[in-house]
């Protein structure tokens, strides 16, 4: 799914946290202007941004995916090519999988900021949810549903409704969550999703078995 550049995309008007304050579900969650450039997001310090990987830390071979709760793509991705790397692959040791969120809009944020509620451990099994679930807490775009929808997965998840309640309305996270984003995207040129980096170089969406060929030509190597 193409979409705008990283610098672009941090122009967009994004919700800080996504907050569900809870008043009878009856409110719009708040949006805070998040214009940000390059220089902007390189002042924020990020380093308490957890990197969610599966695999081998000190494995040979490092694929990055980069990824938006929202992209239909990266659904798909999940559904198929990931489930098999995870099984032939991850499971096994022979790679360090990264999965690094997106932020092209706003619900987007929303989903990490319950997606990352958990910590590490329940990271991966709450995104499955997100991805597989997609089109119906996307439903028909409403603000007020989607917050609720996410926060519904969250408990689902196993995680405190408070919990849930708190993670979303982090404003300072969802600020130091854009500005992560912003680096990585920098730094790897991302402009789509699902976008791989393997081993530094970047790829497009592409079948498991084009990615399972590029991974045993790094592993042989």
């Amino acid at each position: 799914m193409t979409r705008l550049t990283a610098i672009a995309a941090l122009c967009l008007v994004l919700v800080a946290g996504g907050a569900y304050w809870l008043t009878a579900g009856s409110a719009t969650p708040p949006d805070l202007p998040f214009a940000a450039n390059a220089q902007d997001a390189g002042d924020v310090d990020t380093s308490s941004v957890v990197e969610m990987n599966r695999g081998n830390p000190d494995a040979p071979v490092t694929v990055i995916e980069y990824a938006s709760f929202t992209c239909p793509h990266c659904a798909d991705f999940h559904a198929n090519q990931f489930k098999k790397l995870k099984a032939n692959y991850i499971d096994s040791g022979k790679i360090n999988f990264i999965h690094r969120d997106v932020y092209f809009d706003r619900f987007g944020l929303w989903a990490s900021l319950v997606a990352r509620c958990g910590g590490k451990d329940r990271y991966f099994g709450t995104i499955s949810m997100i991805y597989d679930q997609q089109k119906e807490w996307i439903g028909s775009g409403d603000a007020v549903g989607i917050a609720d929808r996410l926060r519904k997965i969250g408990v689902v998840a196993g995680l405190d409704g408070d919990q849930v309640d708190a993670c979303l309305a982090d404003q300072d996270k969802a600020k130091t969550l854009v500005a992560w984003f912003q680096q990585n995207a920098e730094k790897h040129d991302i402009n789509s999703t699902p976008s791989l980096v393997i081993n530094g170089e970047k790829y497009s969406n592409m079948s498991y078995e084009e990615i399972s060929t590029i991974i045993d030509e790094k592993l042989a190597e």
